[in-house]
């Protein structure tokens, strides 16, 4: 919808005040139109003599209009619209019929819109169709418009559907309309007689509505009545600083709140189980680290530190997941408490090493995250064990960076660097061959192994892999 302020100033002779008085309505017109099941359109002066400006418009969602709407900004002879036309000289309500199509007619009516200082500055109109028409909706919509400046509180005026219960109740506190949708929940709760009831009555939970009328705002609270869960907007009317009539609209949530609570009760269940899996595997590397303590064979008590550090840079995985709601994870925060993990398993107390953690953020799904966290494992383990031979010192740092169409996982040290002759391809390296397999088959992407100022491993993978 094209702000009417803009409209109004560009193509009209309206003050500023004047274009105020409309963008308050409008704001709210899509209410508005739901309210009253009725297209909404408000027109102003055009330019040229005898025309209507078309400022905005507004079709229902709580039910199906056959006519064909214009366009806001749009400029039509008075002629076209004779009732609009009249309303706007005039300076009163009219009611009347359109003819849609041939012999098919739509109940009309069209009402003033005044300025600040009572002047006749536009009109809104709602076409219905004839079982839909009812002038208490009607008149309460329009009324709705005009004093939407009031309470300049736009969040309760949302959108309404053809599953919206709508109360009207009158100034003297009487529910003086009811819709189907309504008489719907009333009856599940086993309520027949509605209208002319007082809606501060127990039995009708309407208390919502009365204090809407008691404070002149709009309310908004859910309530349990009996097997269901009715989301409650009460909105006042309000005329020299009385309410006149009060709208509320309940809708039937007991669905959404159970499913709801499915959900929370399955995250609940699915982070107690990635907090299990997690303890299993710190468990199962608790008895490698048990089992290589036993053992007299360097070589054996290098493989089994390895398979540790493996299983562990698995349960970081896990613990991030059942720390959470969603199955994603942060690579960067992953490589950190693998790069802690690693040192305090491979790394001599007395070594100085530094991190760097440099680029843009990464979130992944669990899955790709998991892979991910086995390759970054692998290459600290290997920066750690083969790049600082003989140095008491040394910096491994990760830089990521996130195209349109990949991202890039940089992980670097500033260590020896490659043998001469190295190349990953023709390395007998377990571990090189688990970080190409997880890598090329279940990442989908490319990995490169250099020598610069230390060791560099590059990691390349498609975007769509993450799902983005």
């Amino acid at each position: 919808m094209e702000p009417a302020g803009d409209i109004c100033r560009e193509n009209t002779g309206l003050t500023p005040a004047q274009a105020e008085v409309l963008e308050d309505g409008i704001s709210i017109l899509q209410m508005v139109a739901d309210i009253a099941h009725a297209l909404v359109t408000v027109h102003v002066r055009g330019n040229k003599d005898n025309c209507l400006l078309l400022v905005a418009q507004a079709r229902p969602n709580t039910s199906f209009v056959q006519y064909h709407p214009g366009y806001a900004g749009g400029q039509i002879d008075s002629s076209e619209e004779p009732l609009v036309w009249r309303t706007l000289t005039g300076g009163e309500p009219i009611s009347g019929y359109r003819e849609w199509a041939l012999g098919l007619l739509l109940a009309m009516y069209s009402f003033p819109l005044k300025g600040p200082d009572g002047e006749v500055i536009g009109t809104i109109s709602f076409d219905a169709n004839l079982e839909d028409a009812a002038e208490v909706l009607i008149e309460t919509a329009y009324l709705i418009f005009v004093s939407a400046g009031i309470h300049r509180t736009r969040e309760i005026y949302r959108p309404l559907s053809a599953q919206d219960g709508i109360l009207i109740v009158d100034d003297a506190g009487k529910i003086c309309f009811v819709n189907a949708a309504a008489a719907s929940i009333y009856k599940i709760l086993g309520v027949g007689r509605i209208l002319g009831r007082r809606a501060e009555d127990r039995q009708l939970n309407a208390r919502l509505a009365v204090k809407a009328a008691n404070s002149r705002q709009p309310q908004e609270a859910e309530v349990e009545i009996g097997s269901l869960i009715l989301a409650q907007r009460a909105v006042p009317i309000v005329d020299a600083g009385q309410t006149t009539r009060t709208v509320l609209v309940m809708t039937n949530i007991t669905e959404v709140k159970k499913k709801e609570k499915e959900l929370l009760i399955k995250a609940a269940v699915i982070q107690e189980i990635h907090h299990r899996v997690k303890n299993n595997l710190q468990t199962i590397a608790s008895l490698l680290r048990l089992q290589a303590r036993r053992t007299s064979s360097p070589e054996v008590k290098a493989a089994l530190r390895e398979s540790v550090n493996r299983i562990l840079s698995i349960s970081v995985v896990h613990e991030f997941l059942s720390q959470q709601d969603a199955e994603i994870i942060d690579v960067a925060e992953v490589a950190k408490n693998i790069l802690k993990l690693v040192v305090e398993n491979m790394l001599d107390p007395g070594f100085q090493i530094e991190t760097k953690f440099r680029g843009q953020k990464l979130i992944l799904p669990s899955e790709q995250a998991t892979s991910l966290a086995l390759v970054i494992n692998e290459l600290i383990q290997n920066a750690i064990e083969h790049g600082f031979v003989g140095r008491r010192k040394g910096v491994i740092g990760m830089d990521i960076a996130v195209t349109r169409d990949t991202y890039r996982l940089e992980i670097w040290d500033n260590g020896v660097g490659l043998p001469a002759g190295f190349t990953p391809q023709g390395s007998a390296s377990l571990g090189l061959q688990i970080i190409r397999t997880l890598i090329e088959e279940d990442l989908g992407g490319q990995f490169q192994l250099f020598s610069q100022e230390g060791t560099h491993a590059c990691i390349t993978v498609p975007r769509n892999k993450e799902g983005g």
